[in-house]
């Protein structure tokens, strides 16, 4: 099974991604992970995308196409979820190619909606306790802009093909989890 988890940050994607991994034995595949690392170890994309990233914005579609090609051709044989990627139409569609090239797809996409007030509220308290150079309180509305101006309409896209489901992302991470784990154990029952 390969699933995307969709929505703003802070919306929670990481938390639950992690779960689904652990619980279904899928590859967990974070681009925002693989940018931190990058960043970290200051190869040449992360210096790049240290600059963006800091000031709220995306990396280019291209680079982010080509850096989950190369993971999917080496992780994602038992299935995956996607976490943070595709943020653009044009991510969306070079996804979309790059597993039909694979002889895979994308079985069902999650977007986890939160209103705007709890986004900001838990993006603040993710910069007090993790300290990350994108939650900044100088960023966060920037970071929010970008995901409703650039991303938002990749949801309608995957509505357009019926994999999209909503989940109700205001709520306790328990009860989030439940409603995943649901559509995650439907999809497979029907598969």
């Amino acid at each position: 099974m390969n699933l995307i988890l969709f929505g703003p940050p802070g919306s929670g994607k990481g938390t639950q991604a992690k779960r689904i991994a652990q619980e279904f034995g899928m590859t967990h595949l974070s681009t925002g992970d693989i940018l931190r690392q990058a960043v970290a170890e200051r190869t040449p994309l992360g210096c790049a995308a240290k600059e963006l990233m800091d000031a709220g914005q995306l990396v280019p579609d291209a680079v982010m196409i080509d850096l989950v090609r190369e993971r999917l051709e080496r992780e994602g044989g038992s299935g995956f979820v996607l976490d943070g990627f595709p943020r653009t139409i044009e991510q969306a569609q070079g996804l979309e190619g790059m597993l039909g090239e694979m002889g895979q797809q994308v079985d069902r996409v999650v977007a986890i909606v939160v209103p705007r007030e709890e986004l900001e509220r838990r993006l603040h308290g993710r910069a007090e306790i993790e300290g990350r150079s994108d939650d900044s309180v100088g960023v966060i509305g920037d970071r929010l802009l970008v995901y409703e101006r650039q991303t938002a309409p990749v949801a309608s896209w995957y509505r357009q093909r019926s994999l999209l489901v909503e989940v109700d992302g205001g709520r306790t991470i328990e009860e989030v989890w439940s409603d995943i784990r649901l559509l995650i154990e439907q999809c497979r029952q029907r598969a």
